[in-house]
């Protein structure tokens, strides 16, 4: 018997996996720019780093991050090719937070047993993103777990490099009194909160094919929405002379939800109210809070509900950031004002959330009531 046999009967299938890099590669290709070297299914991704050299201080960006459960329930309804993009929403739009280009991700899919079909779709959706955001997708690995997960079981993660100047960076040190916090619109849940999602199907019997009249679809097909890309938007925002030095902070509203996320990009000492009569969350998440019979306001901490980014921007330039934010696809709206100095030194905080994740920043909380 020879070790490769030895190694099937061991569930892992090194013949499959060829076969999803394979059926992969053209997609990813599409990702590389003249800087990626060395082509396709190299020990390591080679990236150019010369063009750092135009930086007068360039600072490197790091992220990385997963899909969490939602991967259950593309593996329930057989549905892979959103799952990537999934991926990069979570991974590269962290770059942008701190004003970074993205350069270059790579990423790594654990299964049960290659399904190449299965793994090409997902590494495509991946690359697809990857070009709508402006990444080069390097590298990956995808591994065969036998034994650990079942034969259709997989896990996704990632990690993206980007750059900026040092000068440029954004975050809480530029915010200032009275500047105006935008909310952008989320696609749906995006990545975050599925436990909870899962959790509230199984209490109420519904499965993953059932129709919702709600939401016009199934909910398994609701629920794959997959997460939007901010990045090339906000990169054009940010590299758009008229507004240039507008945008002082922003926040991707992921895990943690809405109040968290933003009191992460504010300074300390500072408070915020979001409106909530300024949005009327997406009918997914009001249907989830039906089935599960809670208010909206008790999955603040969890999902999204509507806003999967905040810009903390300057009052001058508020209504121009939000015109140009809409005309590149992405609804904007006021929701708040940053409030600094004597002010601040002396609101009551008594209901909001101070600082999130380590992060010792500003003091947020959500006021009235959800417009219908």
């Amino acid at each position: 018997m020879t070790s490769s046999t030895t190694y099937r009967e061991a569930g892992v299938d090194t013949a499959a996996g060829d076969r999803a890099v394979d059926l992969m590669k053209a997609a990813v290709a599409k990702t590389h720019g003249p800087e990626v070297f060395g082509g396709f299914g190299g020990f390591a991704g080679l990236f150019d780093a010369s063009a750092l050299t135009s930086f007068r201080r360039p600072l490197l960006a790091t992220s990385t991050d997963g899909v969490g459960t939602k991967v259950a329930i593309a593996q329930a309804i057989d549905k892979h090719d959103t799952i990537g993009q999934d991926l990069v929403g979570m991974v590269v739009d962290d770059i942008v937070v701190v004003g970074a280009k993205p350069l270059f991700m790579t990423d790594y899919i654990a299964c049960g047993k290659v399904h190449p079909e299965r793994i090409a779709s997902i590494v495509s959706g991946i690359a697809r993103a990857c070009s709508d955001t402006g990444t080069a997708l390097i590298g990956g690995e995808t591994a065969e777990h036998p034994g650990l997960l079942g034969v259709d079981d997989y896990d996704v993660a990632g990690a993206c490099t980007g750059a900026v100047e040092a000068d440029a960076i954004l975050g809480e040190h530029r915010v200032e009194d009275g500047d105006v916090i935008l909310a952008l619109a989320s696609s749906g849940l995006h990545s975050n909160g599925f436990s909870l999602v899962r959790h509230i199907l199984a209490q109420a019997g519904v499965g993953y094919g059932d129709h919702s009249d709600e939401l016009g679809t199934t909910f398994g097909e609701a629920l794959l929405e997959p997460t939007r890309l901010y990045t090339l938007p906000l990169l054009r925002l940010l590299d758009a002379p008229a507004f240039a030095g507008g945008v002082h902070s922003l926040s991707h509203v992921t895990g943690g939800g809405i109040a968290a996320n933003l009191a992460r990009v504010l300074p300390k000492g500072s408070w915020a109210e979001v409106d909530r009569s300024t949005w009327s969350p997406a009918p997914v998440f009001r249907t989830l809070s039906d089935l599960a019979g809670s208010t909206l306001e008790s999955s603040e901490g969890t999902w999204n509900l509507g806003v999967g980014f905040f810009a903390v921007v300057s009052p001058a330039l508020a209504a121009d950031i939000t015109a140009a934010l809409d005309a590149d696809g992405i609804a904007t709206w006021q929701v708040g004002t940053v409030h600094l100095g004597a002010d601040a030194a002396t609101h009551d905080l008594t209901g909001f959330e101070q600082g999130a994740k380590g992060v010792d920043g500003g003091a947020v909380r959500l006021v009235g009531a959800y417009r219908d």
